[in-house]
C-alpha cells in the first residue's frame, strides 16, 4: 500500500502542471484563433504540406481530446485531408508542451524527448505520402452532424460555445477561454487519475521479476506498452510520467512504443475518428502506424540508446 500510494501521488503531482498548461493554451486557440485563419494558412503543395502538417502541433499544441472535432471542421472548410490526419496524429506528440513534459519525466535519460518528438516526426511524415498515394476520397463521413460519440457532440458544442465569443468583447473571450479550460481539464484529468491508478496498482502488486520478464522481449515487450498507451488514454502531456515510472523495467524501445502510439491511437480517440471518418481509412492509418510504431521503437533503441 505504501509504494501504491507513493507511485500514485507523485504521477498526479508531476503530471498536474503540464495538464493545466496544455489545456490553457489549447482553450486560448480555441477563443482567439478561427479556423478560417488556419485553412488560409494551409500550403497547397503536397511536400510542404505534409511537414505543415506535422510541425503544425509547434504552434497549436492542442491536446488530442479536442483535434478530431477542429480538424474535421478545418477540412469541411478547405484544408487538404492529408494535412489535417497527419496533423490529428503528429500534434499531441510534436508540440513543445509534450516535448517539456517529456524532458522532465525523463530527467536522467533525455534522449527520450529526442527520440519521441524525432519518431512521431518521421512516422507522421511518412504517413502524409502514404496518404496523398492511396486516399483518393474524402475520408470524411457525409454527415456535418454525423457523431454519435457523446463526446464529440460535446466537444462541437464547446466549439460553437467558443466561436460565438470571438466576435465579442476581450471579456467574453477571457471568460470563455477559462470555461473551456475548466472544461477540459476536468475531462482530461479522470483520465489521468484512472491511468496513475492502474500504473500504481501494476507496480505495486505484480512481482518485479514478472515484469521483468515481460519485458525481456524487446519485440513482445514493445507491443505490450503500445496496449498499455492505447488503453490507458492518457492525455500526451502528462503520459510521460507515466512511462518514466517504468524506467528500468522496461527497456527504453517499450517506453518509446508507449509514449508514441498512445497519444496517435487510444481508446477515446479511436471512436472520435471512426465516428468523423470513413471506417476504412481509419482501419488503414491505424494498422500501419501500429506497425511503424512496433518497428520503429525497436529500430531507434538500438541506434539511439545502444540496446
Amino acid at each position: 500500500m505504501h509504494d501504491f500510494q507513493h507511485i500514485f501521488i507523485s504521477i498526479i503531482i508531476e503530471a498536474f502542471p503540464f495538464i493545466l498548461l496544455g489545456v490553457f493554451f489549447s482553450a486560448l486557440l480555441q477563443v482567439f484563433v478561427s479556423d478560417m485563419m488556419i485553412a488560409k494558412l494551409t500550403p497547397r503543395n503536397p511536400v510542404i504540406g505534409v511537414l505543415f502538417g506535422c510541425l503544425l502541433g509547434v504552434l497549436l499544441p492542442l491536446c488530442e481530446c479536442g483535434m478530431i472535432p477542429v480538424v474535421r471542421r478545418l477540412i469541411h472548410k478547405g484544408m487538404p485531408p492529408y494535412i489535417g490526419m497527419v496533423f490529428i496524429f503528429a500534434g499531441p506528440i510534436v508540440n513543445p508542451i509534450v516535448f517539456a513534459s517529456t524532458y522532465q519525466a525523463f530527467r536522467s535519460e533525455p534522449q527520450m524527448a529526442y527520440a519521441r518528438m524525432g519518431l512521431a516526426f518521421v512516422i507522421c511524415f511518412v504517413l502524409g505520402f502514404v496518404l496523398i498515394a492511396f486516399m483518393k476520397r474524402n475520408p470524411l463521413k457525409h454527415s456535418l452532424h454525423g457523431f454519435a460519440f457523446r463526446g464529440s457532440r460535446q466537444l462541437d458544442h464547446n466549439h460553437q460555445y467558443n466561436h460565438g465569443h470571438m466576435n465579442g468583447g476581450l471579456r467574453e473571450r477571457v471568460q470563455a477561454t477559462f470555461t473551456h479550460a475548466s472544461d477540459e481539464f476536468f475531462d482530461i484529468g479522470k483520465y489521468l487519475i484512472i491511468g496513475a491508478f492502474l500504473t500504481a496498482l501494476i507496480q505495486s502488486a505484480l512481482d518485479q521479476g514478472t515484469l521483468l520478464s515481460i519485458s525481456s522481449e524487446p519485440a513482445f515487450a514493445n507491443g505490450i506498452m503500445m496496449a498499455a498507451g492505447f488503453a490507458l488514454s492518457l492525455c500526451s502531456t502528462s503520459d510521460a510520467f507515466v512511462a518514466s515510472s517504468f524506467h528500468g523495467l522496461f527497456q527504453p524501445g517499450a517506453l518509446l512504443a508507449f509514449l508514441v502510439f498512445g497519444p496517435m491511437v487510444d481508446v477515446k480517440s479511436l471512436l472520435l475518428l471512426l465516428a468523423a471518418f470513413r471506417s476504412k481509412v481509419v482501419i488503414g492509418i491505424v494498422l500501419f502506424l501500429a506497425a511503424a510504431v512496433w518497428l520503429g521503437s525497436m529500430l531507434t533503441e538500438r541506434l539511439l540508446f545502444g540496446s
